[in-house]
């Protein structure tokens, strides 16, 4: 995401943000002239199918069992008239239905993932809204880049954050990180230092208008590079402390790490920096994936030689029977004389041609004992 360097395929080393309110409200977030524009939003998917792919996906991860394929391919043997052994329609049915608990079974599943996605996408916090100069409600899916957050004591920080204000008169709060390391003792987060003394400025944060410099989204979350360029001009002399520098450093100390939940402290203030799959605990969150436990490769591996051994018998089968039916090469036109054949034409009495036929048919004879 983000912009690319003119004339080249890489993506630069940082990327700029923006705070929204100091956007022009006539240009959409999804319009390329928004500086944060081809950031992602906030809207979360886990789920590993949708209503087009779910049949040729959920097939082809099935299709991973060697036993299915091996069926499928019995099944479709079945169907030719030269080699069938008992009833097509009957025979389809076992396989089908594996296939069909097994999918209902995965389609039940990733209902639940959809079904928990909307139940955090539709959780709310406070954003600031420019249009009415306060904080207002607003889902977690319909967060952007550039937002303003304000969260309260134990709610759960809606993405990752640069923390610039604090309740507490030191300027840190802490966090409880069991969502994302699954350590339960809080951890302590820092503002950023440099800016100025927000807690004083009763325009905030209106008045916040510097760009923020963050590296593009990665998956560590115990590393965080950035810097906030100041804009001198749009501040009051008394609010600003740094003078004499452009810009200003920030490290993981500022982050506020989607999942976390504030602890301790009555409130924070913060710039949405990621949002939705870019943050690092969804960049973590490698999602669902198809898994195959050592049963089921095991299981594969023993279908391999079972299909090997079949193969070796029904050659020999096949050997035998061509041998068998060269006993009546000097038939003309009784037909009747070789038994257990029930061809028609005389040019198909051929042990080659009823070798090869009888291969196939036994495949699917002596699948049922060997499997």
């Amino acid at each position: 995401m983000g912009n690319f360097l003119p004339g080249r395929g890489v993506k630069p080393a940082f990327r700029p943000i923006a705070p929204n309110h100091t956007i022009d409200p006539s240009i959409p977030i999804d319009s390329k002239a928004h500086p944060n524009h081809g950031y992602s939003y906030n809207l979360v998917k886990t789920t590993r199918y949708s209503v087009i792919s779910f049949l040729p996906k959920n097939l082809f991860e099935q299709f991973h069992r060697f036993a299915n394929i091996y069926f499928i391919f019995v099944v479709a043997l079945n169907w030719i008239p030269q080699v069938n052994a008992f009833a097509k329609e009957v025979a389809a049915l076992p396989v089908f239905f594996v296939l069909s608990v097994t999918a209902l079974k995965d389609a039940f599943e990733d209902f639940r993932r959809y079904r928990s996605d909307k139940k955090v996408n539709n959780l709310t916090c406070r954003v600031y809204s420019e249009e009415e100069k306060r904080y207002v409600k607003r889902e977690w899916s319909k967060i952007y880049p550039g937002d303003f957050v304000h969260l309260s004591c134990n709610e759960i920080i809606p993405a990752d954050i640069l923390f610039v204000h604090s309740s507490d008169r030191q300027g840190i709060c802490h966090l409880e990180t069991s969502n994302l390391d699954g350590e339960n003792n809080l951890k302590q987060r820092q503002i950023v230092d440099g800016i100025g003394n927000v807690s004083e400025d009763s325009d905030f944060p209106h008045s916040f208008r510097h760009t923020v410099n963050v590296e593009q989204p990665n998956a560590e979350i115990y590393s965080f590079k950035g810097y906030i360029i100041l804009t001198i001009a749009l501040l009051k002399l008394t609010f600003c402390r740094k003078t004499g520098e452009s810009s200003v450093p920030v490290n993981s100390n500022n982050l506020l790490l989607r999942g976390c939940i504030v602890r301790n402290t009555d409130f924070i203030e913060g710039l949405v920096v990621y949002a939705g799959p870019e943050t690092k605990a969804m960049l973590n969150n490698k999602g669902p994936r198809y898994k195959i436990s050592k049963l089921e490769t095991k299981i594969n591996r023993d279908v391999i030689w079972c299909v090997i051994l079949l193969l070796f018998l029904c050659f020999f089968c096949a050997i035998g029977s061509g041998i068998w039916l060269a006993d009546y090469n000097n038939l003309t036109d009784n037909t009747n004389l070789v038994p257990f054949i029930a061809f028609g034409n005389l040019d198909h009495y051929s042990p080659l041609y009823q070798g090869f036929i009888v291969f196939w048919t036994y495949i699917i004879i002596f699948q049922v004992p060997l499997l």
